[in-house]
């Protein structure tokens, strides 16, 4: 799409009269009248909303350029729609689901609005973190081996001063062995289920015995703990709004189902393999 149209002005023959005295205005509105093709209005609303509808690479023009090239597009628009009494099928069905949506939107947007309350984000955070207590996490590495002898092995030389992080880099066949077996922070339910037990259990800086997962055997040092407390309300605010705004918008939508009369066609019904059948819309 671009702004000025491949179409010569001169050959469409405008008949534009500019609203020249709503520029002059103090307070111009939505309604305000910048142009006129043969009698109808092109309003400062008309703009606004095309502008916010451009490709991402035109939004960053200077409002100078961009005024120019809106107004263009909507003058053309409005000269080539007058010459079209009735639309083809297609495009009316593409004007009935835009209304729709629109005040589908329109609705939607009150209701979010009306839901979306400092109170409903306080109700919501206490429900999902309000009892939350402070949990642990744990900072681990680990040497991932095969067999049960390579990782006793492993355990004695470990306990005959040989460093974890060489013999993580030298022996193991997990990931992180090029990093020295480090692991990182992780919480409960992060670890398979034997691995996440011999790790409760350790003190921190000792070493396990070898420990078996689907993955092989593990030989793991507990490098460090923390509490991790619940996060604040600012933190989670995103998910609250978002959890709030869905359930507004179900419930609305659930009212509103249970109130009205509503018949559907069902895919026994028709084929719906039509949905593939563009040819319907022909004229």
């Amino acid at each position: 799409m671009t702004f000025k149209s491949t179409l010569s002005i001169a050959a469409l023959a405008l008949t534009l009269t500019v609203a020249s005295s709503a520029n002059a205005e103090e307070h111009n509105t939505a309604d305000t009248v910048v142009a006129t093709v043969n009698g109808t209005e092109i309003t400062l609303g008309h703009m606004l909303v095309l502008r916010q509808r451009l490709p991402q690479q035109y939004q960053q023009l200077p409002p100078e350029v961009l005024f120019d090239g809106i107004l263009d597009q909507l003058v053309q628009q409005t000269l080539l729609g007058e010459q079209t009494e009735t639309l083809s099928s297609a495009s009316q069905y593409i004007l009935d689901n835009e209304s729709r949506a629109l005040k589908a939107s329109e609705e939607l947007q009150g209701v979010v609005a009306a839901a979306m309350t400092d109170e409903a984000l306080q109700e919501a955070y206490n429900r999902l973190y309000g009892e939350v207590d402070p949990e642990t996490e744990y900072n681990a590495s680990h040497i991932l081996v095969e067999t049960e002898e390579e990782a006793a092995a492993l355990v004695t030389d470990l306990e005959g001063g040989a460093d974890f992080a060489e013999l993580a880099k030298e022996k193991s066949t997990g990931p992180s062995g090029p990093r020295g077996g480090e692991l990182g922070w992780f919480g409960k339910g992060a670890m398979v289920a034997p691995f996440e037990e011999a790790v409760v259990a350790m003190d921190v800086g000792s070493v396990s015995a070898p420990v078996q997962t689907q993955f092989g055997w593990h030989v793991i040092k507990l490098n460090e703990t923390r509490m991790k407390d619940a996060p604040t309300l600012n933190d989670v605010r995103g998910e609250l709004e978002q959890e709030i705004q869905s359930a507004a918008i179900q419930a609305r939508v659930d009212e509103l189902t249970e109130g009205a009369e509503i018949t559907r066609t069902t895919v026994e019904e028709i084929d719906p393999t039509l949905l593939n059948d563009m040819s319907l819309l022909e004229n």
